[in-house]
């Protein structure tokens, strides 16, 4: 399974406090642990609703990519993406060649421009292999200024009423033309 993770090799540079690693079919229960933050949901099981757990489970299948920050090996973020196919599809789901893209950076690390060097090293990765990038976020959350700095745009239509009540839209990222 993990031959068919995509390579983030030459791009990836760290720091002494901060270290970027791909992310391996051995990083599932990282996926896990960041989809809970991502998700803004205060338990593990939370993230166990089949329209969360579609994020992490089976990590490393084909067409997955993803890039963790780490300080002194602790996990600090992941950014990573998922291709969806047919009926299974994430919220930020625009065709079947553009994969979607979740993020998270644990609330301590917050404001150290984690998210903005996670989502660099894997857009620079993923550029190699996909036309663009989604992704789904609420209408209230502060990520939406670095996803527009980053080149994402809001997918018009594409507004929702997400699973707790509030606006969420998708974006996209087109990394070649």
């Amino acid at each position: 399974m993990e031959g068919q993770l995509k390579p983030i090799t030459e791009h990836i540079s760290s720091t002494p406090e901060c270290q970027f690693q791909p992310l391996t079919a051995e990083d599932e229960p990282l996926i896990w642990r960041m989809l809970q933050c991502a998700a803004h949901e205060t338990t593990p099981e939370a993230v166990q609703q089949p329209v969360l757990a579609r994020y992490a489970t089976g990590w490393g299948r084909a067409g997955d990519m993803g890039v963790k920050a780490l300080a002194a090996d602790e996990a600090m973020g992941a950014a990573w993406l998922r291709l969806w196919h047919g009926h299974n599809r994430g919220f930020g789901y625009v065709a079947d060649a553009i994969p979607e893209l979740a993020i998270a950076v644990l609330p301590q690390y917050q404001g150290r421009g984690i998210g903005t060097a996670l989502l660099e090293h894997l857009l620079y990765t993923a550029r190699a292999e996909f036309k663009a990038v989604s992704l789904n976020v609420r209408a209230d959350n502060p990520a939406v200024r670095l996803y527009e700095r980053m080149g994402f745009r809001s997918v018009p239509g594409s507004e929702i009423i997400n699973r707790t009540g509030g606006l969420s839209f998708n974006m996209i990222c087109h990394l070649r033309r």
